[in-house]
């Protein structure tokens, strides 16, 4: 087992085309923010890396659709995402950009060593080019119609309207987005990484040597592994990324994908350029990657390859990949704006950064995909957080200052309860560092909120409210308990609620322990969080004389010692009401129903194909008339026929029609219409039918009449 004297940890470089969402921070974000909160409260050494992934062709296409450049695209975004990661208390010690010259420079010279040193392979290829805007395009940069569902957007490389995934020569007439001209083959060269040189090592290193990674990471290595690796492209015909630093690449870039990665390497060296190397080449690095499952293959097979194919670099020892959030039931899409952004959450539910991240980590897709809901939103909040947590705290410092001035009092002789109460901690304790330190998050949180619990059953049994009446003594053992209990709290809870924790700590007058701070560059000072102030902020030293709260502190015997003075109460968390959760329902219903009314109009656009010729005489052979509906009623005990009587100018007769999902018989009275007369009589549902009303079928499905452009008398030939 290593003995690790530091930790790098990176998250996944979002991709600057578009704001985060709940599914990002659950599967990424949040998750590694706990980590890394958890090992700064031990003490140890950590790095906190991430950044915008700020190329790539999804992003050109949103600058042309909005008629800018890409920079301007990345510029607002960049922003967007930091600011919001900064809301929720996700503070990197740099958030960087793949755009930045000491990116452009690393990636380069990444790629410039691999090629001198032969790592590369380079293959001529066929690939659709536009004659008209005169470049070749990405799979993104062609639609057509998707051969799968018939809908007419689909991309060179999926139909978003079914999700299946394509390539650019299955799309039926194809175009290319840039100039709508139709794209044809040219050749063009790129370079390739064989990851088949690397497949015996990898097979090694992970799957003989990380079998303690999740089921889910190592069954997909596994998965690639066993269907063997081929060689993937570095390079790709683009305008926008980090130019190809070889002779004869002109109008090339590298892949997103490999300049990407490089990012966790130049972002470091922004931030430390002087001492960046121990984080990414000493053996007394541990280095961990934070991910979604979409991520796996180029965190676990392709940038270890890279690395390994670079030399001198440390590889991950861990990569804890999550699965995807599903929202409301339904899978999360950026493209149909079914989610809950980021942003938007903080400005709709200000103050309640801890809230949404209670719930993403209680609510954790670790293993399996899981969901999201607005109501169990609520009643975690209200349930948990206000009714167990909060009220715990609020009733020991209320009580605390009713009682004994805001004194923490002294402890009297300690009764079973009290002892058996206390000694949970140390094991929940326990349980919680096992679940921690296997980035199972979601039990580690449990355990937290076991130790709420453990107060909150400790206060309600023992009545210090009651006890004071006769016994002040026995009310001031029970309170220091209590407040014992209450410091442990601003401990387990900093990683998941930092907020709420920060809140506490400014109750209970004490700091906390931050850690190594990286963000002032090379000077690496230990700072503490002040009591009181936020605590996502570094800030200055508590003074000596104050208490310092630490992972290590977490169910010790006294931590606040009798004297102490505390702070009055406020709350940890507010009630959220209905409205408030009825609200964000009614915005996703809303868009719920814009998608499903465009997807009708989308297939109303369909057409059936033409049927088989008839000749003149065949279609002579109908007596086409106009009628008018005199009366109308459903035929009993059944959902879709209407028995109508019209007037057809020959006669009055009877027609059943299955038109009662369309129509009512209200709707029905005095409605010219037009039938087909010399249709053979039928009977249904015991009702002689003579004739047949026209309707037109939509492709989604609908009937509507054929109805005259102006009153005609009844019995009127059409033909």
């Amino acid at each position: 087992m290593n003995n690790y004297k530091r930790t790098l940890v990176t998250c996944a470089l979002p991709y600057a085309n578009g704001p985060v969402h709940i599914g990002h921070l659950a599967g990424v974000y949040v998750p590694a923010d706990i980590y890394v909160r958890y090992l700064r409260m031990k003490g140890e050494d950590v790095l906190y890396i991430c950044g915008s992934d700020e190329h790539g062709v999804p992003i050109t296409i949103k600058a042309r659709s909005e008629g800018c450049s890409p920079q301007d695209i990345v510029d607002r975004y960049h922003k967007i995402i930091k600011d919001a990661f900064s809301g929720l208390g996700i503070n990197f010690d740099i958030y960087g950009r793949t755009t930045s010259e000491v990116h452009q420079e690393g990636s380069a010279a990444f790629f410039r060593k691999l090629y001198d040193e032969g790592k590369f392979i380079t293959r001529e290829s066929e690939q659709y080019y536009d004659p008209e805007a005169r470049q070749f395009l990405a799979d993104r940069y062609i639609v057509g119609t998707c051969p799968k569902c018939g809908h007419e957007g689909a991309y060179g490389d999926q139909c978003e309207h079914c999700g299946s995934t394509l390539s650019p020569e299955e799309l039926i007439d194809p175009k290319s987005k840039l100039s709508g001209a139709e794209p044809v083959k040219r050749k063009t060269t790129h370079w390739y990484l064989p990851l088949g040189d690397y497949e015996k090592w990898l097979s090694e290193w992970i799957l003989d040597g990380h079998k303690e990674w999740r089921s889910n990471v190592y069954g997909q290595c596994k998965s690639w592994l066993d269907g063997g690796l081929q060689p993937r492209a570095v390079s790709r015909d683009l305008d926008w990324g980090v130019p190809v630093p070889v002779e004869g690449a002109e109008g090339k870039v590298l892949y997103v994908w490999f300049d990407a990665p490089i990012g966790y390497i130049s972002n470091t060296r922004e931030l430390l350029p002087q001492s960046w190397e121990k984080w990414w080449k000493s053996p007394d690095t541990k280095l961990v990657h934070f991910i979604g499952k979409d991520n796996i293959v180029f965190h676990c097979i392709v940038f270890p390859s890279m690395l390994k194919a670079h030399g001198g670099y440390i590889l991950p020892d861990n990569v804890p990949a999550n699965e995807f959030l599903n929202l409301e039931g339904d899978k999360i899409s950026t493209s149909r704006n079914w989610a809950v952004w980021a942003h938007e959450y903080l400005r709709d539910f200000p103050g309640k950064e801890d809230v949404l991240r209670y719930v993403l980590t209680a609510n954790a897709p670790q293993t399996a995909d899981n969901d999201f809901s607005w109501k169990d939103f609520q009643a975690r909040n209200n349930s948990e957080l206000v009714a167990i947590f909060g009220n715990f705290v609020n009733r020991a410092v209320v009580l605390t200052h009713k009682y004994f001035g805001g004194s923490v009092p002294e402890s009297g002789g300690l009764l079973d309860i009290d002892r058996e109460t206390l000694a949970q901690i140390p094991r929940i304790k326990e349980s919680m560092e096992r679940n921690l330190e296997g980035y199972r998050f979601r039990e580690a949180l449990r355990d937290a909120m076991e130790i709420a619990r453990t107060g909150n059953k400790y206060i309600s049994d023992t009545e210090p409210w009651k006890v004071a009446k006769t016994d002040l003594v026995r009310t001031g053992t029970i309170l220091n308990v209590c407040l014992q209990i209450c410091a442990d709290l601003a401990v387990a809870f900093e990683p998941f609620t930092p907020f709420a924790a920060g809140r506490l700590r400014r109750m209970l007058c004490v700091g906390l322990n931050a850690g190594t701070d990286h963000r002032k560059g090379e000077q690496e000072t230990i700072n503490t969080y002040r009591p009181g102030e936020g605590a996502a902020i570094h800030t200055g030293a508590v003074p000596s004389e104050g208490i310092v709260l630490s992972w290590d502190i977490l169910g010790a015997e006294e931590i606040l010692p009798a004297g102490h003075c505390i702070g009055e109460a406020e709350l940890l968390f507010a009630k959220i009401e209905d409205e408030a959760i009825q609200k964000q329902l009614d915005r996703l219903a809303a868009i719920r129903a814009e998608r499903e009314a465009a997807a009708k109009a989308e297939a109303a656009k369909h057409v059936a194909p033409q049927k088989a010729e008839v000749t003149f005489e065949q279609f002579d052979a109908m007596d086409i008339r106009t009628a008018t509906v005199l009366e109308a009623e459903r035929v009993p005990k059944t959902d879709k026929l209407l028995k109508l009587t019209i007037d057809t100018g020959i006669d009055k007769r009877t027609i059943v029609s299955g038109i009662a999902e369309y129509y009512t018989p209200e709707q029905m009275l005095g409605k010219q219409i037009c039938i087909l007369a010399n249709l053979a009589p039928r009977t249904i549902r015991g009702i002689e039918s003579k004739g047949m009303i026209l309707m037109a079928r939509q492709g989604d499905g609908t009937m509507r009449f054929i109805t005259p452009a102006e009153v005609l008398s009844n019995g009127a030939q059409i033909g």
